[in-house]
This record gives structure tokens, sequence and C-alpha cells, in this order.
């Protein structure tokens, strides 16, 4: 009799064509069902599955122009997200809403909705429903996988903030590719506490040192030494690539060769430090500056950006080359993208004056010390 009634509602309703008879009666049915849905068998909360359904395919055609059916569905979406017993069918279809006021409840709520509805929907929606999905309590390796790999870094973002979130190396790898360039989600994939020792220490390399020094100030006690640890062995790493013994006789003497036959010029430097030619690049800046290896290597030496702009202002360089010969100075990754706006700003400030001074002086602070090899 019960599903009589509701079938006769429902035609009724559909019948009668008006978009008010079609919020009512969903409405209706919706708190029918969520008045006693702990008690309903399958059998029952099919039919209401399918009823709805039927409704929601009406509502929806109204909903592109009708602020009332939106917010009908938005509400419907909200009153479902938390009922264990709601129509799966009903949920993926909410979930599936291109309005992301409608899908967003259940995609962040629902348990109806299966690891395989995520991962299609991970696969087929835009950033907003990802975001949703992202925010869920409890997400497995194959759903963040299918998430991460849109590479969408406000949703990678997302997921190494939320503790029940679980990661693969293969998304961590995803995300400490992202976190080369964005400081902020270096610092919160570093404080992960299920992020493998050796990813930790991957992407502690390639960070730069304002971001260790935050990652160190934010890590939890039970991470505290194994992050401190990791931080000096890559500051350690670091060192070791900017700072070991090298020839620069070679790149010497092609340098000079090249300012001999007048093909030593901005175009050259940038191609030795887009090319990561160390000895050239630092070589070819000494030559551009008026400076000299023994100048220019320990500002290249240095974690710090500034003093590379000193010799870089001085030879009037643009500041595509003066970024590539900051990220020159490192055998892989690059400068951070808050840094580097940072440098960009500083650079544009220096006058070639005040740069021309402070070269002078470490000029002659440089002849004055002991030789260097390498």
């Amino acid at each position: 009799m019960l599903e009589r009634s509701i079938a006769d509602e429902v035609e009724a309703a559909i019948k009668a064509g008006s978009t008010e008879k079609h919020l009512d009666t969903l409405r209706q049915v919706t708190d029918l069902f969520l008045v006693s849905a702990d008690g309903y068998s399958g059998e029952q909360i099919e039919l209401f599955g399918d009823v709805l359904e039927r409704l929601i395919r009406t509502v929806e055609l109204r909903a592109l122009a009708d602020v009332a059916a939106r917010i009908a569905l938005a509400e419907m979406s909200t009153q479902f997200a938390s009922v264990k017993q709601a129509p799966a069918a009903v949920v993926r279809r909410l979930a599936n809403n291109e309005e992301i006021s409608i899908a967003r409840p259940v995609l962040t709520e629902s348990a109806r909705l299966t690891a395989e509805d995520l991962i299609e929907l991970a696969q087929t929606k835009g950033e907003q429903h990802l975001l949703a999905i992202s925010g869920r309590w409890w997400l497995t390796e194959v759903v963040t996988d299918a998430l991460l790999k849109r590479h969408y870094p406000s949703v990678s973002l997302r997921l190494v903030t939320n503790p029940g979130a679980r990661m693969s190396a293969s998304g961590y790898a995803v995300v400490l590719k992202q976190a080369e360039t964005d400081p902020h989600l270096a610092v919160e994939t570093g404080i992960r506490v299920d992020l493998p020792p050796e990813q930790r220490q991957k992407l502690l390399r390639s960070a730069t040192e304002v971001v260790r020094t935050r990652l160190l100030s934010r890590a939890p006690p039970h991470l505290f030494e194994e992050i401190r640890n990791a931080i000096a062995l890559a500051a350690a790493g670091a060192n070791r690539e900017m700072s070991r013994t090298r020839d620069f006789a070679a790149a010497r003497r092609f340098v000079a060769a090249l300012a001999k036959h007048g093909k030593l010029n901005e175009p050259a430097l940038l191609a030795f430090a887009k090319e990561r030619k160390y000895e050239e690049t630092v070589a070819a800046l000494a030559e551009l500056s008026g400076s000299t290896v023994d100048v220019i290597r320990p500002v290249m030496q240095s974690l710090r950006d500034d003093g590379v702009l000193i010799p870089c202002r001085v030879a009037g360089l643009n500041w595509e080359t003066v970024a590539a010969v900051l990220d020159s100075r490192f055998a892989s990754g690059n400068t951070g993208r808050h840094e580097l706006a940072k440098a960009k700003e500083q650079y544009g400030k220096l006058t070639v004056e005040s740069a021309r001074r402070l070269l002078k002086f470490w000029q002659v602070r440089a002849a004055d010390a002991p030789p260097k090899t390498g």
C-alpha cells in the first residue's frame, strides 16, 4: 500500500509539470524515507531509490535555471550524506552533479560511495569535486593515487593535511615533485607520520633553508629527531654538491676563449646555467661581472640567494638568466617559488652602483685570503 501511494504521488507530481509540485514531492518522499530509514528492508530502500532518482532527474532539468531547485537538491545531499541506508544510486547521482554545492555533502561524507565510485569521480570530475573527496575522513591508497594523478596542487595539499588519507609511495612521489616549488606543501608533507624516511630525505634534499627551518619548528615530538637528522644529512649533501672540490681550470680556459672571440655574452651564460654546467656558469658569471672565480664561487655555494644577485646585477643580467643561475647551484630541483619571488623583488631593488661597491669589497677580501683549490 505504501509502495502504491508513493508511486502514485510521484506520477501525479511529474504529470503536474510545475517546479513547485516537483520540489514539494521530492521533499515529502525524502522526509518519509529519513523518518524510518533504519527500519526499511533492502527491497524498500531500492524502491525509494527508484522513486527518488526519477524525481531527481526531473528536478535536475529545472536546477540549471532555477535556484530553488538547486537549493532543494543541495539540502537533499546534506540530509543523505550521513545516512548509512541511503539508496546508493541516489547518492551516486548527487555526487555526479556538476553543481558542487549539490555534490559536496555526499562526496565529503557519504559511506555509500565505494572506492570504485570515488576513483571514477576522481578521473572525471573537476578540481572542486576532487577537493571534496580529498576531505573524507578515510581514503585508501588506490583512491588517493587516482586523485593525485590529476596533479591539482590544492588537492595534494588537502590530502597531506588529512590524517585519514592513506598515501602510497607513488602518490608521495607526485606530491614531492610539486613540493619542490611549493614551500607550504613541502612543510605539510614533511611532517606526515607515514611519509617513508627515504622520501622525507628526498624532500629535504631539494628543500630550501627556509622550508627546513619551518619543517623543524612544526615537527611533532615523535618525529623531531628523525626530521632533525634528515635535515642535517640533506644539508650535508647539498653542501657536498655545491662545495665539493671542482676543477675550474678547464672552465676558465673555455670561457676565456669565448670572451676572446666575442662569444661570451648573456645567452651563453643562460645556456650554461640551464644545462647545470656549474663550473662554466661560475666562470662565465665571474668574467661578465669583471670578477674572479674565487669571488663568485663562495656566493654560489651559499644556500642564501641574495649573494648571487650582486654579480648578476653588475653584469646587467635579465631576470630569466638570474633565475637560471640560482637554480644551477643545485644538482636537481630548483629554487622554491616563494624564495624565487623574494629574490626577484630584491633584484629589482638592487642598484648597479651598490652591487659594484659590494662586489669590489669581495674582490679585495678574496685577494687577501689564502688561495683555494677547486
